[in-house]
């Protein structure tokens, strides 16, 4: 059994002496820690610096989002992926205005019965805004205990995951309340730094030698990957339809669903033996019901989801009958380029936008 006397002191003394100098680290605020810990979520702290302090700017508390319109906090969130982080932050947001005057609660039940806040998220919170001894699980912290303890079972399993939240809870349990917070960041820091995904740089862990995968030589099959499946391959199109003076069809996404509430070009998923040409007619007409007549290629986009592969070709399209109406998406509207640019747009759209700015064409 690991001792943890022995296990947090030197993880907190390993983190005051190596602890990065982070925006979010400055500012305890309940609401500064809620948005850091959501932006961070499967994203490197470094890609979240610039978001962070643009969204701050923007949002420097909790009324200013719960004040703002959904277009501006897509569009303020624009580049993290997992859009529906962003609308949950922005109805949780509104939620706390109403129901707690505008402060997040320090009670997890209440933390936890927000939109899109979880065990972790409400772990954070609780134990880096105010001072309780809540524990954290994220990547990072499961790929560090899963080394520390030998874990040599699938980390995603329900009962290793509770196994996991069990030990983290232990840790926090056995240091002070002020100093659940930093030992949680030393955890996430040590992962995130020295206990990496590969190649772990165990000469220099500050806990190396109460680590049992290390002491085992298997810290590099800790923890135990899951086998992956191929993902699934689809073909899809979109059409670039313009006004003459400047303006573009737009479709605004339902709100559930994959990239939920963003803008972007009218089109879909092809059929199978479907030619593109053929499935812009179609998922146009289907979509907000008029008849294209598709032109010249703008681009060829290949794009990674979470579970699946995309390759969608888009097309230059006029109009030949029938007025634009949401038929299969939330809204359509013509947006001319001083509209577009404040609208947020999927990875994808965005590089049609920029394929068209290529060539002149995105005024």
């Amino acid at each position: 059994m690991i001792p943890l006397d022995q296990l947090t002191a030197r993880l907190l003394a390993w983190m005051r002496a190596a602890r990065r100098d982070l925006p979010w680290r400055r500012d305890r605020r309940p609401y500064a820690v809620w948005i850091a810990e959501v932006m961070l979520q499967q994203t490197q702290a470094a890609t979240v610096v610039p978001y962070y302090e643009r969204w701050m700017r923007r949002f420097p508390d909790l009324a200013a989002l719960a004040d703002a319109e959904i277009d501006e906090v897509l569009k303020a969130w624009e580049g993290l992926g997992y859009y529906a982080r962003a609308r949950h932050l922005h109805q949780a947001a509104r939620q706390v205005m109403a129901l707690y005057g505008g402060e997040l609660p320090a009670d997890r039940t209440a933390l936890l019965a927000l939109p899109g806040i979880g065990r972790y998220t409400a772990g954070a919170i609780l134990s880096l805004a105010f001072g309780r001894r809540a524990a954290v699980l994220d990547g990072n912290v499961r790929r560090v205990l899963c080394r520390l303890y030998d874990i040599a079972a699938d980390p995603r399993e329900t009962a290793v995951e509770e196994q996991l939240w069990q030990l983290a809870t232990a840790l926090v349990e056995a240091v002070a309340d002020d100093e659940a917070g930093p030992l949680n960041e030393a955890l996430m820091e040590l992962g995130a730094l020295i206990c990496t995904p590969r190649q772990p740089a165990c000469a220099t862990c500050p806990v190396a030698d109460l680590c049992l995968a290390h002491a085992r030589g298997v810290e590099a099959e800790r923890p135990v990957a899951r086998s992956r499946p191929q993902l699934p391959h689809h073909t899809a199109v979109a059409g670039v339809i313009a006004d003459g003076e400047g303006a573009l069809l737009l479709i605004r996404r339902p709100a559930r669903g994959l990239l939920g509430g963003l803008w972007g070009f009218p089109g879909g998923v092809l059929q199978e033996d479907e030619t593109p040409e053929a499935g812009l007619r179609r998922t146009i007409r289907e979509q907000i019901g008029v008849e294209v007549r598709p032109g010249a290629a703008v681009a060829r986009i290949e794009h990674a989801y979470t579970h699946f592969r995309l390759t969608l070709y888009a097309f230059r399209c006029q109009i030949v009958a029938g007025q634009a109406q949401p038929l299969r998406c939330a809204a359509v509207r013509w947006a001319t380029a001083d509209e577009w640019r404040d609208l947020a747009f999927p990875a994808t759209d965005a590089r049609i936008i920029r394929a068209l700015a290529a060539d002149g064409s995105s005024e």
